[in-house]
């Protein structure tokens, strides 16, 4: 299977490297970094790598550079595509156990969930998480146990259906609305996330979960 990986950056310039290098230890080639717009030698420092290496003029958010990637990733003839975080936090070495189901055609999309491994995840982070996971079930009836772990895998007949029009980071739950709306078959898998006091700090604050939950509210009204 032409599996991409597809990696939304914003001023990661200290991680990039570490990230594509190990991914290619783990026999990933086709790898897609979408710099958003940096300030740092992000874009440079990519391309250096001997990766794919796609720029955004301005900062337009993950979402859209998710979005932008998933492209280059579909003209290239991907059959899988694999959304990664750039600081480092998601394991290489755990992409084959979201990849399977979709090979085995138990699902069209997978998703990783901290909660599913059972792993300690800051307190902070926790509320928030659990916060979101009673929001997605009431507004889009979808059931899970981490609505918003960057770490998933999706079929190419899913990249294409899926269609991520927010920039910012509200795309999650807008993946997740598509997903049912969409009756794509989905499957969590369990993956651990790798905190640290920088990804903490770069992380999801609860003021901009607010801001995310306004965003889903006016979405749904707006049809």
């Amino acid at each position: 299977m032409n599996t991409f990986i597809v990696i939304p950056a914003y001023n990661e310039e200290n991680n990039i490297a570490s990230v594509i290098q190990g991914l290619k230890s783990n026999g990933y080639e086709n790898i897609v970094v979408v710099d958003d717009g940096s300030k740092d030698k992000t874009y440079e420092i990519a391309k250096s790598e001997n990766v794919h290496t796609l720029k955004h003029i301005i900062n337009r958010g993950q979402g859209a550079a998710l979005q932008t990637g998933v492209d280059f990733a579909l003209l290239n003839k991907a059959d899988i595509i694999v959304h990664f975080d750039a600081d480092g936090q998601h394991d290489p070495e755990q992409i084959k156990d979201l990849v399977l189901p979709i090979i085995n055609k138990q699902a069209d999309i997978c998703l990783g969930s901290r909660f599913l491994s059972k792993q300690k995840i800051p307190r902070s982070r926790r509320i928030v998480l659990n916060g979101g996971k009673l929001i997605i079930r009431a507004m889009y009836g979808i059931k899970l146990t981490d609505v918003h772990n960057g770490f998933r895998v999706m079929s190419r007949d899913a990249a294409q259906r899926i269609r991520i029009k927010g920039d910012g980071m509200e795309h999650a739950s807008e993946i997740l609305e598509q997903i049912k709306n969409k009756k794509l078959r989905y499957k969590e898998v369990p993956v651990i996330i790798k905190y640290s006091e920088e990804t903490l700090k770069k992380g999801q604050k609860n003021s901009n979960a607010i801001r995310i939950l306004f965003k889903m509210i006016m979405a749904k009204l707006g049809g």
